[in-house]
């Protein structure tokens, strides 16, 4: 769910070459590019104003002539599968890209579960030691955000499949892509602008808040400008938030004192670790922020080996005991483990003090509290709790999730018009505090890339949020079960087909490694819905009820050969039942043909059922015999957790 803003993006200006003049071409456009099979081909870039220009491609040779600044694009006729060529564009001087491939070429898009890579992937080292393809081809397009359209991205080049590049491709995407590739005979072309942490509201441009009665009013209060200047209010404003919450100025402690044991912290604030602070009173922001904790041991503790774990820091951290720094890192998703020097640690009083640099996204200890711990010998003392805290600074630009529609001005809008098949999206971890407003937003990111493209039936296949533990129930509101159905009822869009992964997550993670079966899911939907390669592609979902005495007996479509439970017992597991008081207590769920039959005893006169309705759904073994899972469904239609929450426009004065 990270993104990184120091080093990570451009905030970028158009870079079309006019300083001298010659033929430039977009990035998107270097040797190794993957272009789009049976479909018109775009070409653009700039040369000198009312210059000739020719574009040749295998057989094809067009001639244009540039504008008064300069710019121009062609449109080569359709081009089937094959290659390698070369694309040459002649004017006053000459590009030759070497090496283009013509194929099936996919956007793939999302927050960090698309960006994670081949290399943080199950079977990491087999699958990029396999992975020499030179017919799959990946482009990550580079961090940037940007507060007007851009027709350029930041950086990112072309890459073949081969183990000394497929450990940085995505691993969905590339597990998509040998799918395909293996099943069609192409070469596939995978482009990359994701980024984790990210909202969806920025994927969206001004025009597509602007064209719906949802997000209208809330972009109109966004002015069109630079983001620099928006920056500058902001940190004011942050600075002025943290003060009020934290009850000292930004930087009113000097942070050497924050390490020692003679600092009197009884005037700062707590923060609950592990737990991101965007979820706690500090609330979004991003910075420096000093973590403190207090703990005190005898003289025979302090004589054992001694080692600090501190699960996950997002993002990085140097940490400290008693002044003495005993450990660093630079890396969001890494589990903290410091082996703690002999002599560092007191009989008595001793601190442990964490710098944690939040460079966006979320910021602060996190994981799960097992992990955080302080090892002595054998002994292990929990600092899972409160912790004292303190910011020293904000950071000055503004954020990928600051405003609306900046990754997509900085990522998207240069891409719009290359030509490419469909997109593969995996994002919602982000939303989940929103879902309710997510039926609206997602459907709205689709209609408007496909109006973008000029793409009315663009294929646009997508992940549904996989098993991971969070807050919440059926009786007490889960906003990650929210977040699903609303990705369920976005099927309702034509050209659109969702991945169920709930079995395939981890509740303790909310990376899972296994991107294979995640990838594999996705082809079969691209395969069927695109390529028109018969095969079922999704499992059972919910078709309807039927109440009877003290059962309900669940309909459902896609069952396909039948239903199945993964653990081959009559017993569906993740049901619950409720009466006309709302009131849902776990059920026993029978497969029955292709029903499921569900009672409890807690319910005499049932009214609905949940399935799935929790964060952690590992339970779910309901699939369909060719080994796909039931989609998540609730059959009632009952306030839910997430039903005011809105996405609020705060731009800074």
């Amino acid at each position: 769910m990270k993104f990184s803003r120091v080093g990570a993006f451009f905030i970028v200006l158009a870079s079309c070459g006019l300083a001298d003049a010659n033929v430039t071409l977009p990035r998107i456009f270097s040797e190794g590019a993957v272009l789009q099979r049976d479909a018109v081909i775009p070409i653009w870039a700039h040369a000198d104003p009312g210059e000739n220009v020719t574009v040749s491609l295998n057989k094809q040779k067009v001639t244009v002539i540039s504008d008064s600044n300069g710019k121009w694009s062609i449109r080569l006729k359709p081009e089937k599968a094959g290659g390698p060529f070369e694309l040459t564009v002649r004017a006053s001087n000459t590009v030759t890209l070497k090496d283009i491939l013509i194929g099936e070429v996919w956007l793939c898009s999302g927050q960090s579960n698309m960006e994670w890579t081949v290399g943080q992937s199950t079977n990491a080292a087999q699958e990029i030691a396999s992975s020499s393809n030179p017919s799959i081809r990946h482009l990550k397009v580079s961090k940037t955000i940007s507060g007007l359209p851009q027709d350029e991205i930041g950086g990112g080049v072309w890459k073949r499949s081969e183990p000394r590049n497929t450990g940085e491709f995505s691993g969905v995407g590339y597990f998509f892509a040998k799918e395909i590739q293996h099943k069609l005979g192409v070469p596939v072309g995978l482009i990359n602008a994701s980024w984790g942490g990210t909202n969806i509201e920025t994927w969206i441009s001004r025009e597509g808040f602007e064209s719906s009665d949802e997000f209208r009013e809330m972009i109109n209060g966004m002015p069109k400008t630079d983001l620099d200047a928006l920056s500058k209010g902001r940190v004011i404003a942050l600075e002025k938030k943290v003060a009020s919450v934290q009850g000292l100025a930004v930087g009113a402690v000097d942070p050497e004192a924050l390490k020692k044991v003679g600092f009197d912290d009884a005037r700062l604030q707590e923060l609950i670790v592990p737990g991101l602070w965007e979820s706690q009173s500090l609330g979004e922001m991003d910075g420096v922020v000093w973590l403190r904790k207090t703990i005190d041991l005898t003289r025979g503790q302090i004589s054992r080996n001694a080692s600090l774990e501190l699960a996950k820091i997002d993002d990085n951290d140097v940490t400290y005991i008693n002044g003495v720094e005993i450990g660093k890192t630079n890396q969001w998703d890494a589990r903290r483990r410091y082996e703690v020097p002999a002599g560092v640690l007191n009989e008595g009083t001793n601190v442990i003090a964490v710098k944690v640099v939040d460079t966006g996204g979320g910021g602060g200890i996190y994981g799960d509290a097992s992990d955080l711990k302080l090892v002595l010998g054998n002994e292990q003392i929990s600092l899972a709790g409160k912790w004292k805290f303190m910011v020293e600074s904000v950071l000055t630009a503004t954020g990928v999730n600051d405003l609306p529609s900046p990754a997509y001005t900085g990522m998207v809008s240069p891409l719009i018009n290359y030509a490419f098949r469909g997109v593969i999206w995996y994002q919602g971890e982000s939303n989940a505090g929103r879902a309710y407003q997510y039926r609206k937003a997602f459907p709205l990111l689709i209609n408007d890339w496909r109006t973008k493209t000029g793409k009315p039936k663009l294929p646009f296949y997508f992940v549904q949020l996989a098993t991971f533990k969070t807050d919440g129930d059926s009786n007490r509101g889960s906003a990650w079960a929210e977040l699903r159905e609303a990705q369920t009822l976005t099927l309702s869009v034509p050209f659109t087909g969702m991945a169920v992964t709930t079995d395939v997550g981890n509740p303790k993670d909310i990376h899972p490694t296994n991107k294979q079966t995640v990838g594999a899911r996705l082809a079969k939907l691209a395969l069927n819905r695109t390529y028109k390669h018969p095969m079922l592609d999704t499992g059972p979902s919910y078709r309807s009820m039927k109440i009877v005495g003290k059962v309900i007996i669940v309909t459902f479509d896609n069952v396909a050969a039948g239903l199945a439970t993964s653990d081959g017992s009559e017993i569906v597991k993740g049901v619950e039942i409720a009466g006309s008081d709302q009131r849902f207590f776990p059920a026993t769920g029978k497969v029955v043909g292709n029903t499921i039959v569900v009672s409890s005893p807690d319910v005499a006169a049932p009214v609905a059922v949940r399935f799935g309705w929790i964060g952690d759904a590992s339970a779910n073994n309901l699939f369909n015999k060719e080994g796909f899972p039931a989609v998540p469904f609730r059959t009632d239609d009952w306030k839910t957790l997430t039903t005011a929450e809105k996405y609020r426009l705060v731009v800074p004065k």
